[in-house]
């Protein structure tokens, strides 16, 4: 009897894969990391084939930690970085440009090209997105242009486009031998091709982009059978893939957020909040997002405001491998401790321009504040307590789109198991900070929605029975990191705009 469901989670710095009972427990999981790559300033790109290679990897290595076969398995979901695109030959199965990651900054000289004199939110009203370097339809444009054969390809229907989900679908359903051309809503709807109302790829702007229709995905529910894993790949058996959520949409269905109002942030390479806004699509007025936050089955579409954050763990990733301050991620807590306060200096980690709630590709990283008096423990405290600063100003935007003030942040992610982070989040945003039992939510969505697909679990009360807390953070009282410290950081971000031209 199928007693598990399977999660492969491929995400900006690694991929992993991991088993889970009808509870909501793991119990087998393998995570591997791929080559972040750097051609130069502002481009970061990822190498497909050695994702794919990492994938079966971590499908192997799970179902081994858990002690199962195939036959133990109901079903099979993904969750995946958004916004990353690759392009590849559908007839050899090659990519024919390295996968572009969201977080390259390369098409910016397209996105104004294709605002003219309309400005960024030219097609916001039918994307929810403004005209930026983070979504995927600039990054495809940008290949056909660039990738010498890569248009003639797509003119003759070899080359096709997806994020990362479409890749990791496709080779496990056949690849060259029938693997399914197909993406869910929530990642389709961070294309910039999608409109929100018609869950369609909308042709004119697909024609302002120059991208042929061909090459795009079929658009699917967050939570149906897609397809058949091979009987000769990774899981050794034919297994219903049921289910797609880009990653942050996949941390609130794993942080049970079905009812509109509720909210989540996850703590990643980036950092990114939802607030659920049930079947109403809610345009933002304060430099948010309007997103699909999950479809399941023949259900509507439920909607959700987003708030994005180029920069968070990958941060620290910065401390230990550029500039060698830490032998690991974990190490930042120690040597942030090391000193009571920031020192006077704030880190803008601007690497990327700045997301929500500015969007200013023309901003670059700073830190303000240095005197002869700073160490490595303040820039360590200052690396920390910029994800919660940039936190806060999605948090503001978010209260004035939606008119309802947060009353508490549910957290998932890598960086909740830093305490000296959570707690200054808590303060910094004047709210209790909740961190649930199982925080590796975004693997737990993807396996819920599979799961809910083939009947593992019947509905959302199910799953939403499966969540607890596992730990509070309160605000401590009379700290001034929501009033002084704040007002210093929103006066630091101002230094970083027009470092580019």
């Amino acid at each position: 009897m199928s007693q598990y469901v399977a999660a492969i989670d491929q995400g900006t710095t690694s991929t992993r894969c991991m088993i889970f009972t009808h509870d909501g427990r793991s119990v087998g999981k393998h995570q591997l990391e791929h080559e972040q790559i750097f051609p130069q300033a502002g481009w970061v790109e990822h190498n497909a084939l050695e994702i794919w290679e990492r994938t079966q990897d971590v499908i192997k290595g799970a179902m081994a930690d858990a002690g199962i076969t195939a036959a133990d398995l109901a079903a099979v979901g993904i969750t995946n970085q958004r916004e990353t695109a690759l392009v590849w030959d559908k007839t050899t199965g090659q990519p024919l440009y390295n996968a572009i990651v969201w977080q390259d900054t390369r098409t910016d000289t397209i996105c104004k090209e294709l605002a003219g004199e309309d400005g960024a939110d030219k097609y916001r009203k039918k994307v929810g997105l403004p005209l930026a370097t983070y979504f995927s339809g600039p990054k495809v444009r940008w290949i056909l242009d660039n990738v010498d054969g890569v248009r003639e390809a797509a003119e003759r229907g070899d080359a096709v486009f997806g994020n990362m989900d479409t890749w990791v679908v496709w080779n496990l359903t056949g690849g060259v031998n029938g693997g399914v051309h197909i993406t869910d809503v929530t990642n389709a709807s961070r294309t910039m091709l999608m409109d929100l109302e018609t869950l369609d790829w909308d042709a004119g702007i697909a024609a302002d982009m120059g991208i042929p229709l061909s090459m795009l995905p079929e658009i699917k529910s967050s939570s149906e059978v897609y397809g058949m894993t091979q009987a000769d790949g990774p899981f050794g058996a034919e297994l219903p893939v049921a289910g797609i959520l880009g990653d942050q949409q996949a941390a609130t269905v794993g942080q049970a957020g079905f009812s509109s109002g509720e909210a989540k942030n996850t703590y990643g390479t980036g950092c990114f909040m939802i607030l659920n806004t049930g079947e109403e699509l809610v345009q933002s007025e304060n430099g948010l997002l309007t997103t699909v936050c999950y479809k399941f089955g023949d259900a509507p579409a439920v909607y959700a405001l987003e708030g994005s954050i180029a920069i968070a763990g990958a941060l620290v990733q910065w401390l230990r491998d550029n500039l060698k301050m830490i032998e690991t991620s974990a190490d930042v807590e120690p040597l942030a401790n090391t000193v009571e306060d920031n020192g006077g200096i704030y880190f803008v980690p601007a690497f990327s321009g700045l997301y929500a709630p500015y969007w200013r590709s023309d901003a670059r990283g700073a830190i303000v504040g240095m005197t002869r008096f700073i160490n490595a423990g303040h820039i360590a405290r200052a690396t920390l307590e910029a994800t919660a600063f940039q936190t806060r100003e999605v948090l503001d935007a978010m209260n004035a789109d939606s008119g309802v003030a947060l009353t508490a942040l549910k957290v998932d992610g890598g960086m909740v198991y830093n305490e000296t982070l959570m707690q200054f989040q808590a303060d910094v945003l004047g709210v209790p900070v909740i961190r649930p039992t199982v925080a590796e939510t975004t693997a737990l969505g993807a396996a819920y929605a599979a799961g809910l697909a083939v009947g593992f679990w019947k509905n959302t009360d199910e799953m939403r029975t499966n969540w607890g807390v596992d730990k509070t953070w309160e605000p401590t009282q009379g700290n001034n990191a929501n009033t002084k410290l704040y007002a210093q950081w929103k006066k630091a971000v101002t230094r970083t705009f027009d470092w580019t031209d």
